[in-house]
């Protein structure tokens, strides 16, 4: 799924499963912290918390950025700057992961501030990626949920449905990743249609 029309011969193979698949593990590390699912005891909190800070640093930020910086190569221009920008917010997952299991905290404000500009501009981007697929758009529609969500428990923080609903969005992003990127290595295996895009949302003027 090269995000590109016209494009040149790419250098690289199509790396967008590899930053969905990435993407899919980070989510899955994520949930048990999503959902508030603890250890008893606190030095095993701390673990816990390390080891969904690494996987969100090595598959969550690694493999997107080496996924968008790909796509840059290949003159993706949509995707690469996609996967490259998200691979910074994985790197900031790992930051505030680290920081809660050592006990310390990071400025709020900050991150609300964080929180509204990724907002903006994944609502662009998701009008952006329906000129290519409605799957995507469904799939970026969550990231858009999620940041909504994040920004309401900002102001809302006794709401203890937020906390829920964060991780059922959470889950949600991981499976649509984890499927489109199934679904892409499949269907260039197999050389046809097996598993389902869908076709593009918006069309381009003529």
């Amino acid at each position: 799924m090269q995000l590109t029309v016209g494009a040149p011969t790419p250098l690289f193979g199509d790396s967008t499963p590899l930053g969905l698949l990435g993407l899919a593990i980070g989510c899955a590390a994520l949930v048990p912290v999503a959902f508030g699912i603890f250890p008893t005891e606190p030095a095993a909190v701390g673990a816990m918390l390390q080891t969904s800070a690494w996987f969100c640093l090595v598959f969550g930020a690694g493999c997107q950025m080496l996924a968008g910086l790909m796509s840059l190569a290949n003159k993706n221009t949509l995707g690469g700057t996609l996967f490259t920008t998200f691979s910074f917010n994985w790197v900031m997952n790992y930051w505030v992961l680290d920081r809660m299991s050592q006990g310390k905290s990071v400025d709020p404000s900050v991150l609300l501030a964080v929180d509204v500009a990724f907002l903006l501009i994944f609502v662009v981007l998701t009008y952006a990626f329906g000129f290519f697929s409605t799957l995507l758009v469904l799939f970026l529609g969550d990231i858009d949920l999620l940041y909504v969500l994040r920004i309401a428990r900002h102001f809302a923080p006794g709401v203890t449905a937020l906390g829920p609903a964060i991780g059922v969005a959470t889950v949600a992003l991981g499976g649509l990743a984890l499927y489109i990127a199934l679904a892409m290595l499949v269907n260039e295996a197999s050389g046809k249609r097996t598993l389902p895009l869908g076709g593009p949302l918006l069309k381009s003027p003529t």
